[in-house]
């Protein structure tokens, strides 16, 4: 199935916008939702919505086997070991937060290391600040390589027997770099730390293997691989998770309750407190069918030729920057002179093109691209040449609307 074809599937890209037909380019924020999901979601709640694991009834069984067979699906998708290794959490940032919480507060003490990087998404830079503070540990930065990549070098220089926790995202969100996770967890490990991978913009592009790369916590967001918003999961080394004490209690998540203390449930529901989202689950596994149907080689080869393009288009646009490697996932954040990156979105999207515009949730990296703010196309199954070259002619709008900034 090629790209166009792909396209049909997703009804919300059927439409016009500001009288032009929608080309969407801001998967990096969120994916669209193929008409699978949509129906998934639909039946759930018209013919079986109940709530999970309590029930005997008919419909309480129905969720219950969909649910934990979305959890299965996540194992699959990760190659898991175990589905006792897969937390269902709101998404990425609610699964690092846990790490860091659980995790980090019972293993880090005064003048441990923490160990990020100057590109990682604010939902992986602030839970370590917190813990830093908590505990007195010092966060430390591996430096980046002029073209925004990761030398492992500097990670061997960086990482040491003082670190406790190396956290680094699979993928930068603003650059499209695709990091070293294999090596770099090797490099923790070798010095005794734990890796924790944000995987927010690897799971619905690259294939993931949790084993192969030997991580031991990955977290990933549902709704920027076509299912619902709201829902994700952190998988854990299973001996480190039935070590780790719950951050949230109540219902769902306790074994026994007694007037003063209380015992949990075995993993994963431990760390699943209240009744879950259990429709997002459940759409976010209908997803996981949609883009393993595909194929993460099919997947990898369409977005390097989206990203190829998009060089090939570009390169002879004056006055554009391209931040980031060459050898990138499907991400193109860039720069239109001195225009703010918020004006070009503004101009294209009167065209019905969306990008994102802004510092995406980055800002120590935009600090050290020496920008405020840039503008950002990303891709995902549904895009094709045809939108890259609407995006050209938008730009080209964009220049001559703005045309006293360049003369």
């Amino acid at each position: 199935m090629n790209a166009k074809e792909i396209k049909k599937l997703f009804p919300i890209l059927d439409q016009h916008v500001n009288g032009n037909p929608l080309v969407y380019l801001d998967s990096a924020a969120t994916s669209q939702k193929p008409i699978q999901v949509i129906e998934k979601l639909d039946d759930y709640y018209r013919r079986y919505n109940s709530n999970v694991h309590r029930g005997v009834h008919t419909l309480g069984t129905m969720a219950t086997d969909e649910y934990e067979g979305a959890r299965d699906k996540v194992r699959a998708f990760l190659n898991a070991n175990d589905t006792a290794e897969v937390i269902f959490t709101r998404g990425t940032t609610t699964a690092l937060n846990l790490v860091a919480q659980s995790y980090g507060d019972e293993n880090v003490r005064e003048g441990d290391e923490i160990v990020i990087t100057p590109m990682e998404h604010h939902s992986n830079i602030i839970p370590w600040q917190q813990l830093a503070k908590r505990t007195g540990a010092i966060l430390k930065y591996i430096p980046l390589q002029h073209d925004g990549t990761i030398a492992l070098a500097d990670v061997e220089d960086v990482v040491t027997e003082k670190t406790k926790i190396v956290s680094v995202m699979h993928v930068s969100n603003v650059l499209g770099t695709v990091n070293p996770i294999k090596e770099i967890a090797t490099i923790a490990h070798k010095n005794g730390a734990i890796m924790v991978v944000d995987g927010a913009q690897s799971a619905p592009h690259i294939k993931v293997d949790v084993q192969d790369l030997n991580c031991d916590f990955f977290a990933f967001s549902g709704h920027k691989l076509g299912g619902p918003t709201g829902i994700g999961a952190l998988y854990g080394k299973k001996a480190l998770l039935e070590n780790m004490e719950p951050i949230e209690f109540g219902g769902e998540m306790i074994d026994f309750v007694g007037l003063q203390e209380s015992t949990w449930k075995e993993l994963p529901w431990k760390f699943e407190g209240g009744t879950p989202i259990i429709a997002g689950a459940i759409g976010m596994g209908a997803a996981i069918d949609f883009i393993t149907d595909i194929g993460f080689n099919e997947i990898e080869q369409h977005e390097k030729e989206l990203v190829d393009y998009s060089f090939e288009r570009l390169k002879d646009l004056p006055d554009l920057t391209i931040f980031g490697p060459r050898d990138r996932a499907g991400v193109i954040t860039f720069q239109l002179g001195d225009v703010h990156p918020h004006d070009v979105a503004t101009v294209l999207d009167a065209q019905g093109i969306a990008v994102r515009a802004g510092h995406h949730c980055a800002q120590p990296l935009m600090k050290w691209l020496n920008v405020v703010a840039t503008a950002r196309a990303s891709y995902y199954v549904y895009n094709t040449k045809e939108d890259i070259d609407a995006l050209v002619n938008g730009l080209v709008k964009a220049k001559e609307y703005f045309s006293d900034v360049f003369s």
